[in-house]
């Protein structure tokens, strides 16, 4: 099957190599022994390579007719026309739809599906493909790298501000289907992008399973900010491995928000390689009946005066479970290094569950590394004020819980905030999917 995908694709030799050594890993691999209970997934069963058009299309209007629904009705199009600098839509196994602004690819930008990129540019694909997140990261590191098909490739050229979002929307839409998106962003130095993401899917009876790999290099003073708005519907398992290295005076922003998913394993990081690298972590968890969001962050400090903040806030309900598991690391050579980690959570009711796994380690004694947690739930003397001001009970909770978020869904684009915060409400009402 690897080697199938690899020949639809027509990929160089050195790929199916790379492909092949990872399926080899996976399968030596055991399913991780902390976090989520995953042995519900049967890995035997999963589609992992479906191709729903023969091919991308520039033009909106060559779309499929079926594909154009789904993605009209996610505002794909609509994105496009009012703030986006480019978008690449994956349906399934495939990226169906791609286009950047003609401004953007006169500064010799880059935006392509990774197989795109692949064919047009193998040799800075090689040069930094799994150099990042190595195949043997992790058992889905591994999945991911042996059948990994669609996600993005982006390349911002030295001193290029790209001033409008990036963004790709992947869709998983048929049942027991895997969507293994690989993405790679490069920003050069001096340069600055903003990504943004979104991931949604129908309900279906049986478990889907997402596990996409992520790769970032900010260069000398460059800037990028990745952003993820997911709504996966309660089947799918969301098992991801983000991770960006960051060089002097650079900076890399994750802005994560969790809602759906049946199980979310995420952690986002950055090693800070350089000299005054910085890297600042935003994460949003949202967990109802049956769910499990176990999300967090990996931070590594190997230079001097880095500096990093990682803000995490979950909610829970309905019998919902959030995990906060986090890693600080500070080297022999961090001297001067700073972290802060903030993890609040609010727990809705007496079966919900909210958990903090902090893991702390510093090789260096002249760093400055804090952690603080805090969890609550909702006053009653909060609710009696709305309530007495005529606000029904539940429109009063939601009120209170985006309050409690407002700070991360701040640091969105406007039309990100107001979907966020349409998504926590329908969250709220159990109405999501």
């Amino acid at each position: 099957m690897v080697k199938e995908i690899s020949a639809i694709k027509s990929e160089p030799e050195w790929m199916l190599k790379q492909r092949l050594n990872a399926l080899m890993q996976f399968e030596a691999k055991a399913l991780p022994s902390w976090g989520a209970d995953l042995s519900a997934i049967n890995f035997e069963k999963i589609h992992y390579y479906l191709k729903p058009t023969d091919g991308q299309v520039k033009s909106w209007d060559e779309v499929p007719a079926d594909v154009k629904t789904t993605f009209e009705r996610l505002g794909v199009p609509q994105a496009e026309r009012e703030v986006l600098a480019g978008v690449k839509a994956q349906y399934d196994s495939e990226v169906v739809y791609g286009s950047l602004g003609k401004s953007y690819t006169e500064d010799g930008v880059i935006f392509l599906s990774m197989d795109e990129g692949l064919k047009q540019y193998p040799e800075l694909i090689k040069e930094y493909f799994g150099k990042l997140v190595p195949a043997g990261d992790n058992k889905f590191s591994a999945l991911n790298t042996a059948v990994w098909s669609g996600g993005s490739f982006v390349y911002v050229p030295k001193n290029v501000h790209v001033q409008l979002p990036l963004q790709a929307y992947y869709r998983i839409n048929a049942p027991e289907a895997g969507q293994f998106e690989r993405t790679l962003i490069i920003v050069e130095e001096g340069a600055e992008v903003s990504f943004v993401e979104g991931c949604t899917a129908p309900n279906f009876s049986s478990s889907s399973l997402h596990s996409a790999v992520v790769e970032i290099y900010v260069k000398a003073g460059g800037r990028c900010q990745y952003t993820t708005i997911q709504n996966w519907y309660q089947n799918v398992y969301n098992l991801v491995t983000k991770r960006a290295r960051v060089e002097a005076e650079g900076e890399m922003i994750w802005t994560d928000f969790n809602l759906g998913s049946k199980v979310t394993m995420k952690y986002p990081g950055f090693v800070l390689a350089g000299k005054g690298a910085k890297g600042e972590i935003l994460s949003m968890a949202l967990a109802g009946e049956g769910q499990h969001q176990d999300a967090g962050s990996k931070v590594i400090h190997l230079a001097p005066h880095t500096s990093s903040s990682i803000v995490s806030k979950s909610i829970s309900q309905n019998g919902g479970r959030t995990s906060y598991r986090g890693l600080v690391k500070a080297t022999e050579n961090a001297t001067s290094a700073q972290n802060s980690v903030v993890c609040d959570a609010i727990i809705l009711d007496p079966r919900s569950r909210s958990d903090t796994y902090p893991t702390i380690q510093s090789l260096n004694s002249q760093v400055k590394l804090v952690h603080e947690a805090t969890v609550s739930k909702i006053g009653d003397d909060q609710l009696f004020y709305l309530m007495s001001r005529g606000v029904e009970e539940q429109e009063a909770r939601k009120m209170i819980v985006n309050g409690f978020i407002e700070d991360l869904v701040r640091e969105l684009p406007m039309e990100y905030a107001v979907e966020m915060n349409r998504l926590i409400d329908m969250q709220m009402e159990g109405s999501v999917g």
